[in-house]
């Protein structure tokens, strides 16, 4: 499996002030070693701010050369929660149907899941998730995606094959 490096920032007012713990990095730590058999290669903690949270985006996906960029925070509804305006404005292209997957898992924990924006998408041959900002959020978004994952970036990077067959049409036969 290829060596991809991984990229997190946590989009969060009260722990960039050092009011609070970052208490979800550890947790996609474990899951990218559990997952992607990789480890989270460049961490980032960046306040609410649309400005700076699009630098730090655009540095570790275009120098940095982060892989795999997930964003935590920032998703939800308040009016400081930036983080999908400002990954549209990074993106090439959106992945809906991985932010879809998200929140389909997340509502069959909670009903609040639908009020969650995130986004997921590309910006050259990298993938931006954007995760909630709750440790639960995190496990439950990240594992409902975490298979397809490596084939999204095997297909970006070109060294998979984007047209995997998808089985037979329902009804006929193989």
């Amino acid at each position: 499996m290829p060596n991809w490096k991984i990229g997190v920032i946590t989009a969060s007012d009260t722990i960039a002030k050092g009011e609070r713990e970052d208490d979800r990095v550890q947790i996609l730590r474990e899951l990218a070693r559990e997952w992607l058999q990789a480890d989270v290669a460049v961490y980032r903690i960046v306040p609410d701010d649309m400005e700076e949270l699009k630098e730090q985006m655009i540095e570790l996906v275009d120098r940095d050369k982060c892989d795999l960029l997930i964003v935590t925070g920032g998703t939800s509804l308040s009016p400081r929660d930036v983080t999908p305006e400002v990954t549209s404005w990074v993106i090439d292209r959106v992945v809906p149907g991985l932010a879809e997957e998200m929140r389909r898992a997340a509502l069959q924990q909670s009903r609040r899941a639908m009020l969650t924006r995130a986004v997921a998408g590309t910006r050259g041959n990298s993938l931006i998730i954007n995760l909630p900002g709750s440790p639960r959020g995190v496990e439950i978004c990240f594992t409902a995606i975490a298979d397809m994952i490596p084939d999204a970036l095997n297909i970006l990077q070109g060294t998979g094959d984007a047209n995997e067959n998808w089985g037979s049409p329902s009804g006929s036969q193989a």
